[in-house]
């Protein structure tokens, strides 16, 4: 048993805890106290200690592409989408791979203990099964048309049957989009037994496609061999309607869905603030949605769109940018309101008694009264993180 101490102690489930301490028993926690209560056995000096960050959505089978896939401006999306798909097939298996193992250390070592990854065929879990993380990986399913969708339905069975799911990681599917699925199989998807992921309401053109079947998707989808597109999903709401029934689902960038669009209790949206940022999208509507009461975590898309793949970073981004959003809310946002969404919430996120001792040791900004300033203006380096009650040093 061990009792850490530090300047200031974000529990994610409660005020800050100056001086506070963190009781670590194995590989759980026994007591979050504030100070004066326990003498502490290890002092981690002037810096903050909060709950494990969780990248609720990214592909880490794009960590070579950092800065070569410029984002355009939300009217050229699909210019966007094309240089994923060019720069996809000319990677080789082997690169592809490097690329995984390259991005999961970067998520990791920057303080992540959760993480949500979309991988075409399920790229990711071999990688991911043997790292000290938790994680969701959701097999991509991509298929507009009846011999596509047939053939990537039964390559997800085969890749389902084949993994060896931990309480630690687990096998989701992602439905990747309404203008790449067919409304039938998100139909299906839903139904299942596995959590899944989708990307909507992410482009004006997306909208555009749905709802009027025009746009810049209709030569998108002839340019990738889709000449004519059947059975696309009736509208947004259908999407939401249908995974309603999923025993999870993220709901991925949401851009541009109304505020008032009724979201269900087992759907979460997930939020990528700097991406957002770099398409030069419109103010995101989060904040409605959280004032409903709906579930919003953050991610960090890819390095396609990303400059890194630094959680916290765009929490930092929140923070400087969304002063309608309170500092507590943003940290929840990156911590146990990203278990949630992915199905974790019982075990980590935050820094409460019975849960993982999964917690990052960061370095702090200019002494203030607001410790939440103190945080969030922190340098970006300096970071350690304990998982499951070990200092994980490397990925």
């Amino acid at each position: 048993m061990t009792i850490y101490t530090a300047k200031i102690i974000f529990t994610a489930a409660g005020p800050p805890l100056p001086h506070g301490t963190v009781t670590v028993d194995g590989e759980r926690i026994v007591a979050v106290e504030p100070h004066g209560v326990g003498a502490p056995d290890v002092d981690l000096g002037d810096v903050a200690i909060i709950p494990g960050l969780v990248n609720a959505h990214t592909h880490l089978d794009l960590s070579g592409a950092r800065g070569l896939i410029p984002p355009t401006d939300p009217e050229h999306f699909t210019d966007w989408l094309m240089g994923v798909i060019e720069y996809r097939k000319g990677r080789t298996t082997e690169e592809t791979q490097f690329d995984i193992a390259a991005g999961l250390e970067e998520c990791l070592s920057t303080g992540a203990t959760l993480i949500g990854d979309i991988a075409v065929d399920g790229g990711s879990w071999s990688c991911v099964a043997n790292t000290k993380s938790r994680a969701n990986i959701y097999y991509e399913f991509i298929g507009m048309s009846d011999e596509s969708s047939n053939r990537s339905y039964f390559k997800l069975l085969h890749w389902l049957n084949d993994c060896n799911e931990s309480k630690t990681i687990r096998a989701m599917v992602s439905p990747h989009a309404v203008y790449s699925v067919r409304g039938s199989l998100i139909r299906s998807l839903a139904r299942s037994n596995q959590g899944i992921a989708i990307h909507l309401a992410e482009s004006p053109a997306e909208l555009q496609f749905v709802e009027h079947q025009s746009g810049p998707f209709i030569k998108f989808l002839k340019n990738v061999g889709i000449v004519d597109p059947e059975g696309i999903a009736e509208s947004i709401e259908w999407v939401l309607w249908r995974t309603r029934q999923s025993p999870s689902a993220l709901l991925v960038h949401c851009n541009y869905l109304s505020g008032d669009t009724e979201i269900w209790p087992n759907q979460s949206i997930v939020y990528c603030p700097r991406t957002h940022a770099a398409f030069k999208h419109p103010r995101h509507p989060f904040a409605e949605f959280q004032a409903r009461g709906v579930n919003v975590a953050l991610g960090t898309d890819s390095l396609a769109s990303n400059p890194d793949l630094d959680l916290f970073e765009e929490a930092r981004f929140v923070y400087h940018n969304r002063k309608d959003v309170s500092s507590e809310t943003i940290l929840k946002m990156a911590t146990i309101n990203g278990a949630k969404a992915l199905g974790f919430d019982a075990d980590c996120g935050s820094l409460e008694p019975g849960k993982s001792a999964d917690f990052v040791v960061m370095p702090l900004g200019k002494d203030c009264r607001d410790p939440y300033e103190m945080l969030f203006n922190a340098p970006p380096c300096g970071r350690r993180t304990l998982f499951r009650g070990e200092w994980r040093d490397r990925a």
